[in-house]
């Protein structure tokens, strides 16, 4: 039986048959070879990462570096004294020190940045350890990739969704930029949709393993959500895709309790820091106007992007791939061309396919109306500004892909792995690694405007980010 003829049965299978009965323990449940390819397959991303210096190339770097220095010195908000202070220490090396903060009614100075990242990064930062961030949320992306799609596609699914998500421009690009929060969120949104996946397709494990690893979904899925306020769209669509299938996936009632209370308990966080820190529960850092979407935008975001999203992730074409041949397959079910052994396969693949394409096409068409990318992404080498907004669905592409890998015949996967490693040096030798010029969405540099940064512009970043500071006041 071929890859593309599994049985209802056998598109869930349990970890004690991956292998022979006499294999160890250890080996039933974490594979084989397909797990130790998708360990070198991260562990390449890692030397990539590690062997390239960390630069600053953008005004969010200097933003959110100040934001993790500041939260490691045990502040939230800053004085005018404190700021000034901070400003002047990160600007000894030459570069702007603070760009992108704001004042607030109180006088007090903070990140216009969404909240969450410099809270996942400052404990690395107090152990030395700020390069390692990326690197660290990029494993959690891995395993729940790994999981869910092991469990879903066979022994195979997994180490291809790894691979994938490792293989592009994008991933590397943005890995080795530890002041900037793009690469984890990713991570973020991978780690739940995968680990989400397993938990509604291991309907033989208990009712309590599934709802903690649900948990634990969610919390990630969450985290992403802090870290980008836009990975809503990923959440949401999270969300509803449980509550349609949780009858059929035998999700216990108690379970969606506790996912429920998980997201009551983010939104609950978000609208307790705005009212804390900007005054109003519905306020953000940024100014009204700064950030904008319109209609107007998507048909010259269509026209230029595409070439952009190409070049940094050469998957998107198996996405695409993925999701046209999922509706074939349906579109021939429902004409009676699909042996009736196969429907149940071909059913449970539409409805998860129909969940990552639209958490995939969810936060890309949300993009694709963005104002601001209409006039950047023109530019030819606006690569890495404008696909910065899309790389967070790169776990939901990956594990389409995989889908689409795990269709080839059995002969085809050291091809397949050979084609991946070559679309990902290609997609990294395409984007430009030079410092990004402008500032914030509008293109010049946001919040504070003089105080610390006397104008200084970008054309020379910085090359190390430095370690942590000793104390800049109290």
């Amino acid at each position: 039986m071929t890859v593309t003829e599994k049985s209802p049965v056998a598109a869930h299978p349990k970890p004690s048959n991956d292998s022979a009965v006499a294999t160890p323990s250890w080996h039933r449940r974490f594979g084989g070879a397909d797990a130790w390819v998708a360990v070198l397959t991260f562990s390449a991303l890692c030397v990539a990462v590690l062997t390239k210096s960390v630069s600053l190339l953008e005004p969010d770097d200097y933003a959110y570096r100040a934001s993790i220095i500041a939260l490691t010195q045990g502040h939230l908000l800053l004085t005018d004294g404190q700021y000034q202070s901070l400003s002047q220490l990160l600007s000894s090396d030459g570069g702007p020190g603070i760009m992108q903060w704001v004042q607030t009614a109180s006088g007090m100075w903070v990140s216009e940045k969404n909240p969450g990242y410099p809270f996942l990064a400052a404990p690395f930062q107090l152990l030395g350890l700020l390069k390692l961030v990326p690197l660290f949320y990029g494993a959690l992306g891995c395993l729940g990739l790994y999981f869910g799609g092991r469990r879903w596609l066979g022994r195979w699914g997994g180490t291809w969704s790894v691979a994938l998500f490792c293989s592009s421009g994008a991933a590397v690009v943005f890995a080795w930029r530890a002041t900037m929060p793009t690469f984890t969120d990713a991570s973020l949104v991978a780690a739940g949709a995968g680990t989400l996946l397993w938990t509604m397709l291991a309907t033989e494990r208990t009712a309590r393993r599934r709802t903690m690893v649900g948990v634990l979904a969610f919390i990630a899925l969450e985290a992403a959500v802090l870290v980008r306020y836009t990975n809503v769209v990923v959440l949401a669509v999270a969300g509803l895709a449980v509550l349609l299938a949780f009858r059929r996936a035998r999700i216990p009632g108690r379970a969606l309790v506790w996912w429920a209370a998980s997201v009551g308990v983010l939104a609950g966080v978000i609208l307790a820091f705005n009212q804390v820190v900007y005054g109003s529960a519905t306020s953000t850092g940024y100014s009204a106007g700064l950030i904008t979407f319109s209609l107007a935008a998507v048909s010259p975001n269509v026209m230029t992007m595409p070439a952009h999203l190409l070049k940094a992730m050469p998957m998107v074409v198996l996405g695409v791939g993925a999701l046209g041949w999922m509706v074939v397959r349906v579109v021939r079910q429902a004409a009676g061309a699909v042996d009736p052994e196969r429907g149940a396969t071909v059913r449970r693949d539409a409805v998860v396919g129909a969940a990552l394409g639209a958490g995939w096409l969810g936060v890309w068409g949300l993009y694709a109306a963005y104002d601001w990318t209409v006039n950047i992404a023109s530019g030819a080498d606006a690569t890495v500004q404008v696909v910065r907004f899309y790389v967070p669905a790169i776990g939901l592409i990956a594990l389409l892909g995989a889908w689409l890998l795990a269709q080839l015949p059995r002969w085809l996967p050291a091809i397949a792995l050979v084609i991946i490693v070559g679309l990902a040096a290609w997609s990294l030798a395409s984007l430009s690694t030079g410092a990004v010029s402008g500032g914030g969405p509008g293109g010049m540099p946001v919040g504070g405007p003089e105080r610390g940064l006397n104008g200084v512009g970008l054309s020379s970043p910085p090359g190390d980010t430095p370690g942590m500071p000793p104390s800049f006041g109290g």
